[in-house]
């Protein structure tokens, strides 16, 4: 089962839109989809309750109760992490997972925070061995904002313990695009493709990076 982890200590930063969104983008090539929402604020679970029947399905999962367990038969798994995730529950949710996509916002708050999130992650063995994969992601950019480049050379910087560099993948944009989707349990590529085509074109670098060997533990 290919398992991806959206992860961010710091609240706000998009983690439920990335993770319902790819929960989507799955659903919609006819993987069998598991959501699993980890925050006791289940705002991934609330979003899937109002998607539509006719919709592929998205199997939901209470991540954060004891005992929860994903569907038999699930080929694809999306976590959507809480905030205020450190220490024995980092590295539970880490050692589920094949992939981390981490977003972070462009505000100097959040990019500080990201620091520490960061050097956290890289004491963990498991990234340390390159058994989990982890990228990071620029959302919720405004594209002619001095603070996106500001941002992208902010993560561009970033290493993994072996002085590789930690992937950055991709930009996404802050569009009222997410507002409309979310409301009705959809996800971007399931509303009207005249609205949606840039965002659309600012997923793929995610979507082909999750989708290749480099996601994948060595």
């Amino acid at each position: 089962m290919r398992s991806i982890l959206v992860l961010n200590s710091k609240g706000g930063s998009g983690k439920t839109t990335l993770a319902t969104n790819l929960a989507v983008f799955y659903a919609l090539r006819q993987k069998a989809v598991a959501l699993v929402d980890c925050d006791p604020q289940c705002s991934s679970l609330d979003w899937l309750q109002e998607r539509p029947e006719n919709r592929p399905e998205i199997h939901g999962v209470a991540g954060w109760e004891t005992g929860a367990r994903i569907p038999s038969g699930t080929e694809i798994s999306i976590v959507d992490a809480p905030a205020a995730a450190h220490g024995r529950a980092l590295s539970d949710l880490i050692r589920r997972a094949q992939t981390v996509v981490m977003p972070v916002l462009p505000t100097p708050v959040d990019m500080r925070a990201a620091v520490r999130f960061h050097d956290e992650l890289l004491e963990l063995s498991r990234v340390q061995n390159h058994h989990v994969k982890v990228a990071t992601v620029a959302n919720r950019v405004r594209e002619i904002s001095p603070s996106r480049w500001d941002l992208e050379e902010f993560l561009r910087a970033w290493k993994l313990p072996d002085g590789r560099r930690l992937p950055f993948i991709a930009c996404l944009r802050n569009s009222q695009n997410y507002v409309r989707a979310s409301g009705r349990g959809l996800g971007i590529a399931e509303i009207a493709p005249s609205a949606v085509a840039h965002d659309l074109e600012l997923w793929r670098p995610l979507l082909r990076w999750l989708n290749s060997k480099h996601a994948l533990p060595d």
